[in-house]
């Protein structure tokens, strides 16, 4: 039972540790998620198409937020238009192969993409080739660029229109704080559409 006393005391502290980032994210950065929705929003209001992308976890976030936006989240009546540029595996695989990694996913944004269409990166970090070079291709293309990102921005924070910025180091606080804000960013577009 000690033992468990001592996994327990663990388990507190992480839950502590995440509050913590919670509660350490500037005002600033949360109206740049209402003014996220609102882009977000008003992309699909004009039959827009909102694509995410992300590597590793980021990438199942970036999966988790297309699949909110598509199906119901709390309370629209029909889903939105939203493609994560992670899940075929085949069309990924190729890219990296013909090209590059870096272009898995300008590459697709080439080929399904158009202006008016958003694009939401989520990093940790920053600093990933494949998600800079993403965004500045979205910029070539006339879309709007938004990033969730940590550890100071980095360059896909520079490189983005909006980019949230979560203050903290540890990937793990900074990819529980982005799938947190995720979440907000698609009740808030639902608020948008369905008001």
């Amino acid at each position: 039972m000690q033992q468990d006393d001592i996994h327990l005391k663990q388990v507190y502290s992480e839950l502590e540790a995440l509050r913590g980032v919670l509660g350490a994210i500037p005002r600033e950065e949360l109206v740049k998620l209402v003014k996220m929705a609102g882009l977000i929003a008003r992309a699909i209001e004009k039959g827009h198409v909102v694509f995410t992308c992300g590597n590793g976890g980021s990438a199942a976030d970036a999966q988790h937020i297309a699949g909110e936006l598509v199906g119901r989240f709390r309370k629209k009546p029909k889903g939105y238009r939203a493609f994560a540029l992670t899940t075929n595996s085949s069309i990924v695989t190729s890219l990296a192969n013909d090209f590059s990694f870096d272009e898995v996913f300008s590459k697709q944004l080439e080929s399904s993409a158009g202006a008016g269409d958003v694009l939401l990166a989520l990093s940790t970090s920053g600093s990933s080739p494949n998600l800079i070079r993403a965004v500045e291709r979205a910029a070539e293309m006339g879309m709007t660029s938004l990033a969730f990102s940590g550890k100071g921005g980095g360059e896909l924070a520079m490189k983005s229109d909006i980019a949230l910025v979560v203050p903290h180091d540890d990937f793990a606080r900074i990819q529980e704080v982005h799938m947190t804000l995720g979440h907000i960013l698609c009740g808030l577009v639902e608020e948008f559409l369905e008001a």
